[in-house]
């Protein structure tokens, strides 16, 4: 049955309006779920393997990186969209070849993928980022270090995540095993170590015909590389430096033409300077605050930017949101074990599970206060998630 019949039928089957497909089956994907619900949206979802977190929509189990896997999957949906932004750029391709809606599409996604490429874009847009270059051996890496104070970030251009592929680096030789692992062509990404304040992250999402919203910028906090928390709005960030980092975010997703939600990493330098490190074109660990905080959660947001419908306001409902993560989880037993004592001892914080086990560093989980004094939503936030944590 050609693949638009087969969308026809699914739609009177099921009486839903449109279909989304996420390629990925993780936490992202799940948080969808109930967004896509609401909206009257069928959210379908190709996972990696059984048994995964967003296993409650999964309508097949395929690898992201099969060709016809994905070209199944895709006949069967409206739209096309990510829980990661990992399938080969080959397949992305051969989809928008073939006609399929896919948000964010492949000459966006490319520079997700790529961190070389995404330092090469942002500096050809003018933005600000770390001092920067592409090394292919130890010579070249140790010129950079002698540049730079004898202290380095090196990089894997592919591939990293939540401190992963990242390494701080002093001598040349730290990263002779990296070196050794490239194959012909290819270069680490080496840049400057920034002295910064903190960490920020600018969310914003755009559709295809062009329409930004954005969220407040907000303060991250890292612990061993992944996000422990988020403030949001970030705290004395009202004004120009707020200004500047929507601005910077705007410029990324149209110059980019990021379609869906954007994330952009900041630093914040001790002289106050605003510098790009990340991006991530899709929902964020940064931005799930939003669910409870927003008028508009991301998750809804990036269903209503990537099926081109008008964007929902991103008005916060109190002065303060924030959200820590559940990491690791309870050595026995599971999350739910943990409700009881959590919510009759702190029942405003609203509590989210990704129906993962838990697993040393593993995010499986989060929560999330809002309120009027910091103090106090800090404190409720973090005593809260602290009982789902041994």
């Amino acid at each position: 049955m050609p693949a638009a019949d087969v969308l026809r039928e699914l739609r009177a089957r099921r009486d839903v309006m449109m279909i989304v497909g996420v390629i990925g089956a993780g936490q992202l994907a799940r948080m969808m779920i109930p967004a896509a619900v609401e909206l009257g949206i069928e959210l379908r979802v190709l996972a990696e393997a059984d048994g995964m977190s967003a296993g409650l929509a999964a309508v097949g189990v395929g690898d992201y990186r099969d060709r016809d896997a994905v070209l199944a999957f895709a006949d069967t949906v409206d739209v096309l969209t990510f829980d990661h932004e990992h399938v080969p750029q080959e397949i992305l391709r051969e989809l928008v070849d073939r006609g399929v809606a896919v948000h964010p599409g492949p000459d966006a996604l490319l520079y997700a993928q790529d961190k070389l490429l995404m330092r090469e874009k942002l500096t050809e847009l003018g933005l600000p980022v770390p001092d920067w270059a592409r090394v292919e051996n130890s010579d070249e890496l140790a010129a950079f270090l002698s540049d730079h104070g004898s202290r380095a970030v090196v990089k894997t251009p592919r591939g990293g995540y939540d401190g992963k592929g990242v390494r701080v680096v002093r001598a040349a030789d730290e990263a002779d095993d990296w070196f050794a692992a490239l194959t012909e062509g290819d270069a680490l990404l080496v840049e400057e170590l920034v002295d910064f304040s903190r960490e920020l992250a600018q969310q914003v999402a755009r559709r295809p015909s062009g329409e930004i919203v954005s969220w407040p910028l907000v303060e991250t906090v890292q612990a061993d590389g992944v996000c422990s928390e988020v403030i949001a709005p970030a705290p004395h960030s009202a004004g120009r430096l707020a200004d500047v980092a929507r601005q910077i975010a705007v410029t990324v997703a149209e110059g980019i033409g990021v379609t869906g939600a954007l994330a952009v990493e900041l630093f914040q330098t001790t002289d106050g300077r605003l510098l790009v490190n990340e991006l991530a074109m899709r929902p964020h660990n940064s931005g799930h605050w939003s669910m409870d905080g927003s008028t508009t959660g991301q998750f809804e947001q990036h269903l209503r930017a990537v099926l081109d419908l008008p964007l929902g306001s991103t008005e916060i409902h109190d002065e303060w949101s924030v959200m820590v993560n559940i990491l690791g989880g309870p050595v026995e037993g599971t999350l739910a074990d943990r409700y009881a004592t959590a919510m009759s001892q702190h029942p405003s914080v609203k509590v989210h599970n990704y129906g993962k086990a838990p697993r040393p560093g593993r995010k499986v989980g989060h929560v999330t206060a809002v309120g009027d004094d910091l103090d106090d939503v800090t404190y409720q936030a973090r005593a809260a998630a602290a009982h789902f944590a041994d």
